[in-house]
């Protein structure tokens, strides 16, 4: 292997040589100066894969990560893709024939690499980042979920989310078959009844069959937005984190309307009131034909809204 270094015995030639053909690496602008290279367009990457024909759901929680870390870069997102291919890596072969996924997955997750979850992750913002979940090895229910599906999908399980009320696990297999696994829990097999306590505690209802339909990545992604939003809500001071979380959800080709709405009550939470306001009544104008009361109470907060510039 060799470096990339000036032939012996030859000056070494600087930006004074352009004229010679020689360019620094990067970027230059039409008089031959050197660039700074513009950052990663976060949002557009985002938006781009939300709506490929078959998006990569590791890579939009990444995304994800990018837009809430200023620290995050290109190597920070390759790096942690290189884990999830090394710990898929790490599935034994004969798992392929046993077909013992979940047991598996729990052994090599769930206890070798201490994937597990505490109450105090519902506390912390990086709970629902993907690279710091495969950093610290904590997160929510659903971020675990998504690193024991993203590793069992590259091993070559039949996996898949299951978005129960309240609570985010895996399954395997046959969705009919209920073979599923709880990564909060390190891993701990659910049964069917398992799955229909932890429905009734979270809502009060029995479960209903069609709660066990898999997740799509962009369901996955819209629910680890709401609880980002969910997380900012109670803190005001962290008003931009909820305007971004809303502004990706955005960005997913499915979405709900209402948060339009929202994303314009925090842009005047935040004092852009013209911005805040006119989005208000575009959002206004949505809701006359389906609630013609709502769409009046919209009004008058947009109007509320720019008055606060007098």
């Amino acid at each position: 292997m060799t470096e990339d270094v000036p032939p012996p015995d030859e000056p070494e030639e600087g930006p004074a040589d352009a004229e010679d053909g020689f360019r620094p690496d990067g970027p230059f602008d039409a008089d031959g100066a050197y660039e700074a290279a513009a950052p990663p367009d976060w949002r557009r990457e985002f938006a781009e894969e939300a709506r490929s024909e078959r998006p990569d759901l590791a890579r939009l929680c990444l995304l994800i990560g990018a837009v809430a870390d200023p620290t995050v870069t290109r190597h920070t997102l390759n790096e942690a893709e290189i884990e999830l291919d090394r710990l898929a890596g790490l599935v034994p072969y004969a798992t392929r024939i046993t077909g013992d996924w979940a047991t598996a997955l729990a052994g090599l997750l769930g206890h070798r690499e201490g994937f597990v979850g505490v109450p105090a992750d519902y506390q912390r913002l990086e709970s629902s980042l993907l690279h710091e979940v495969l950093r610290r090895r904590r997160g929510l229910p659903i971020l675990l979920s998504v690193v024991w599906m993203e590793v069992a999908r590259r091993a070559g399980a039949p996996v898949y989310g299951l978005g129960l009320p309240g609570h985010f696990v895996v399954g395997f297999g046959d969705p009919a078959d209920l073979d599923l696994a709880d990564p909060f829990a390190g891993g701990r097999a659910m049964t069917g009844a398992d799955a229909e306590l932890l429905v009734t505690s979270a809502t009060g209802e029995a479960l209903d069959r069609s709660m066990l339909r898999p997740a799509e990545p962009g369901a996955i992604v819209l629910r680890v937005l709401n609880n980002i939003r969910a997380w900012a809500a109670p803190r005001p001071e962290r008003s931009d984190v909820a305007l971004w979380a809303v502004e990706l959800s955005l960005l997913l080709p499915s979405h709900p309307a209402r948060l339009r709405y929202e994303r314009a009550e925090l842009l005047v939470q935040r004092g852009d009131f013209l911005t805040g306001a006119a989005e208000m009544e575009n959002y206004a104008q949505v809701m006359d034909a389906v609630d013609p009361d709502s769409a009046t109470a919209i009004r008058r907060r947009a109007q509320a809204a720019r008055a606060r510039l007098n």
